[in-house]
């Protein structure tokens, strides 16, 4: 069972991605895009792959005896990319075989800013928040 803490840093946690990750892919995704079409995926992208790096990996993680936080973050951040280039592709038909492109780097540069912003004490500060708020 999700604890009630869980629940809350999910709900903060992806609230401060996007406001993080959107605004990177609204400046950076090519043209071709509309302004609504970039906010759209940058809602889309976290919100398929937040869940499972805030829920389902570290439960896997637990699950396998692996406690390791450099791990975890190895598998986090090289699948969260990844696995949203993957959606972006499929969710504007674009070939999944094609070389990486802008919109690709883009969609990595907005990780990256994410996962710079939770290491600079962004993910703690969530956490007590949702302490707090759940006293």
């Amino acid at each position: 069972m999700i604890s009630a803490e869980t629940w809350m840093l999910l709900i903060l946690g992806y609230t401060l991605t996007v406001l993080i990750e959107v605004p990177v892919m609204c400046v950076g995704l090519s043209a071709e895009y509309s302004i609504r079409d970039r906010w759209i995926s940058g809602l889309l992208l976290t919100a398929f792959t937040y869940p499972f790096v805030v829920l389902i990996l570290p439960a896997m993680m637990s699950l396998a005896g692996i406690q390791s936080r450099l791990v975890y973050l190895l598998v986090a951040e090289t699948w969260a990319p990844v696995g949203e280039v993957l959606l972006f592709r499929y969710l504007h038909r674009i070939p999944m075989r094609k070389a990486v492109d802008r919109n690709a780097a883009v969609i990595v540069i907005a990780n990256l800013c994410s996962f710079a912003a939770g290491e600079a004490g962004l993910s703690r500060w969530i956490h007590e928040i949702s302490s707090k708020v759940l006293r």
